[in-house]
């Protein structure tokens, strides 16, 4: 099992930024890879971003490239996603995710989910 728990959502400008984080607790956090997702009212949940667990290599969805890193510390058990030029339509609750694949961009292939973060952009 592993537990999953999202901090650093909040209310920001369009054009700002905000640090998300993920903690994880339970089995050995760099057996996962981890992964970023993100669900905007009335839409289905879509994926940001993923890290694998030991490169480090990292993918995004075009929609935030460029804007968006992902990141981890394996020593600390956590996952980042720094979000900067925020846009309003990043509008949405943010998920972090743990999965047994080497990556994956497909939400079904992550089996452990954390509660969300809202996070939401004005203009």
């Amino acid at each position: 099992q592993v537990q999953l728990v999202e901090s650093g959502g909040g209310l920001v400008q369009a054009g700002g930024s905000l640090r998300l984080s993920c903690a994880a607790s339970g089995r050995i956090f760099s057996s996962y890879a981890m992964g970023w997702f993100r669900q905007a009212p009335g839409k289905e949940r879509e994926f940001v971003a993923t890290i694998t667990r030991s490169v480090y290599n990292t993918y995004y969805a075009d929609s935030v490239k460029g804007r968006f890193t992902i990141s981890r510390n394996n020593a600390k058990n956590t996952v980042y996603l720094q979000m900067d030029s925020l846009k309003v339509e990043d509008t949405a609750v943010y998920y972090c995710a743990a999965s047994l694949a080497y990556y994956s961009k497909n939400s079904d292939d992550y089996g452990y989910w954390g509660q969300g973060t809202q996070v939401t952009v004005s203009s």
